[in-house]
């Protein structure tokens, strides 16, 4: 049998073609298709796609927020042995050309949200006859766009996902021989997609998965995760975003499970509104989530339980530190019997009605993209919705170890994949376990490269395997612990390397005044930070404590951050040279408009610094500690906002 995308569709087929697969939510509500009708319509679209003339190999675009298309779509492109391109919906229109141009698409499926995006550039793609192949059907809103824009006629550069489907409905029996050879040509180290990086540390790569790749590494998530047959997954994060479209799309055919979408139908902030909404509609078994989300849900959680006060929120509070101390690290769990009743109540009559708000039937989430905090680890373990810390890279299709219902940690990424080889490199050596170094894998996910760049690929692409550029350790009862980023590390003066994200993390989690925080040393005595604040907090803080003098804000902010050292978690943990001594407040959010947050929520340090430059290398003046004008300004405008 071979390895490919197809054949786990096609098996999905034999073993359970009428179970749930794909769902969204429409005006006559909830409509869902199964695994068998996926499978027929892909290849009506596979067979619609070769009756518009694309070929073996040509690239096709995907520029859509989560829904049934997308992922038919990707199985039609790939039926018809074209290559798929999933862009993410946050990118700039000149993001998207360079991606589009870069990958030579010849074409991209959109939705509704995102034409307006590609329109306003479509004269500078450099593919001859390039194709918008439009998702919806409100053609009333394309000829909108088309009165917009001059450069833009809709009979020469616009498709109708449905008008390609409906054309070669009538011919479908014909295609069915070439869509047969087009699958027995099929190999498992053709490329199924090119994957553009986020750019956190400089320009985008297109990393090229393959079929082995997908296969590999969904068959083996698969066999960690022990999900129950015919759970509902609710899909928030993007289909672009590599762990959503393994452990979605190709996980999914597997259990079998249905994959449910975040309802985006009205844009971006109607979606944000729909996430808590959908969340009760779906009532899911399983989420998918990254740092910044969950840190929402347990900051939305929290604020909702301040507002009850009383009794509710003191045995909220009572209840959490019971659970945090009854529960360990879940590895190694810890007996009091005079916890117990408080936990066991408080479980009862406050946390039941948290999981109900959840949907009441939420088994635990999975959480990838960056590290997630100890803290949020411990809250959600506590409350019954427990969230699992992986750890993955895009270039390794992208699991490569995490927690699991059936062993976990807490604090760590979990255990490493079955089918894959993991080593800690340090010079080119492997150091033993409990010691830190690069972290290095073999497996069938590892990608073929990337796309037309051979310098970056042969980097990262050596010695049989993929060296991920992250740092770690095993530890001693073999869970993988993921310290940062090597590109990302802090180095002191001396040449002493330590990773920041930790360290940015607890403070972010410790200090209600921030926000956000990253941390800057470069070969300097000192650390140093640009934070954005809280202004909800700070101007309760402000309120409630009487401050008319920035002066005294400043020093609030000064001990939050500082106080990091005096947290149980943190303790001891950190050398007080990587703490910041000095921070200087960025006067906004970083944002995925600003290009300072990407895609998966992470920061984007190399845009931070640039933009930050002038305030970062003031707090290297031999005056610093003195000069305080920059955050005293900013402060005394929140004071008397």
């Amino acid at each position: 049998m071979k390895r490919t995308i197809i054949d786990i569709l096609k098996n999905a087929v034999n073993e359970f073609a009428d179970s749930p697969y794909l769902g969204e939510k429409t005006d006559q509500g909830w409509q869902t298709i199964s695994v068998k009708q996926a499978d027929e319509c892909s290849d009506i679209f596979a067979a619609g796609l070769l009756k518009k003339g694309f070929k073996t190999d040509d690239k096709i675009s995907i520029l859509s927020e989560g829904r049934t298309k997308w992922v038919v779509g990707e199985f039609g492109i790939v039926k018809a042995r074209c290559v798929a391109v999933p862009l993410s919906i946050k990118l700039t229109p000149e993001e998207l050309l360079f991606r589009i141009n870069h990958s030579e698409s010849k074409a991209i499926l959109v939705s509704h949200n995102n034409l307006e995006k590609i329109v306003p550039v479509i004269h500078e793609i450099k593919q001859k006859h390039f194709k918008l192949i439009y998702l919806d059907n409100d053609m009333g809103f394309v000829k909108t766009i088309e009165d917009k824009y001059e450069n833009f006629d809709a009979g020469v550069h616009l498709l109708t996902y449905d008008q390609i489907v409906e054309d070669v409905k009538p011919e479908i029996d014909k295609y069915k021989p070439k869509l047969q050879l087009l699958y027995d040509e099929i190999a498992e180290n053709d490329v199924v997609n090119i994957s553009y990086t986020s750019g956190t540390t400089g320009n985008p790569k297109g990393i090229m998965l393959t079929h082995l790749n997908y296969y590999a590494n969904s068959t083996a998530s698969r066999k960690l995760f022990d999900v129950p047959p015919n759970s509902r997954l609710f899909i928030i994060l993007p289909l672009d975003h590599s762990f959503a479209h393994t452990a979605g799309s190709f996980v999914g055919l597997q259990v079998p499970m249905c994959l449910y979408f975040l309802d985006t139908r009205g844009g971006g902030v109607a979606a944000l509104k729909n996430i808590p909404i959908n969340i009760k509609e779906v009532k899911p078994n399983l989420m998918l989530t990254v740092p910044a989300l969950s840190g929402k849900f347990m900051k939305n959680i929290i604020d909702a339980i301040d507002k009850k006060g009383g009794f509710a929120k003191w045995l909220f509070n009572k209840g959490l530190n019971a659970g945090i101390e009854l529960n360990g690290n879940g590895f190694n769990k810890n007996s009091n019997p005079l916890k117990t009743p408080i936990y066991k109540l408080a479980d009862k009559l406050v946390f039941s009605k948290i999981r109900e708000t959840f949907g009441g039937e939420l088994l635990f989430c999975v959480g990838g993209g960056a590290l997630l905090d100890i803290k949020q680890q411990e809250f959600f373990y506590s409350i019954g919705m427990p969230i699992f810390q992986g750890y993955g890279l895009t270039e390794a299709t992208p699991v490569i170890s995490a927690n699991h219902s059936g062993k976990h940690k807490l604090g760590t990424s979990g255990n490493i994949l079955s089918n894959i080889e993991l080593k800690i490199m340090n010079e080119k050596k492997e150091v033993p376990k409990g010691q830190k170094g690069e972290i290095f894998i073999r497996a069938d996910s590892v990608m073929k490269g990337y796309y037309k760049n051979p310098e970056a690929t042969a980097e990262v692409l050596r010695e049989g395997g993929l060296f991920s550029g992250d740092l770690g350790y095993i530890d001693e009862d073999g869970f993988l612990m993921v310290t940062g980023r090597e590109k990302a590390l802090l180095i002191s003066e001396d040449g002493e390397k330590y990773s920041p994200e930790e360290i940015e993390e607890g403070i972010a989690n410790t200090s209600s005044f921030v926000e956000q925080i990253m941390l800057y040393n470069d070969h300097s005595k000192y650390t140093t930070a640009i934070v954005t604040l809280d202004s909800t907090f700070v101007k309760k803080y402000v309120a409630k404590n009487g401050i008319k003098n920035p002066e005294d804000l400043y020093k609030a902010i000064n001990i939050s951050i500082q106080n990091i050292v005096n947290v149980p978690q943190y303790a001891g943990k950190f050398q007080n040279k990587w703490i910041p001594s000095l921070f200087r407040i960025a006067p906004e959010q970083f944002t995925e408009e600003n290009k300072m947050i990407n895609s998966t929520m992470k920061m984007v340090r190399y845009k931070i610094t640039e933009n930050y430059r002038n305030l970062i290398d003031e707090m290297y003046e031999p005056n610093a500690k003195s000069n305080n004008e920059h955050n005293l300004k900013l402060l005394e405008l929140m004071i008397n906002k």
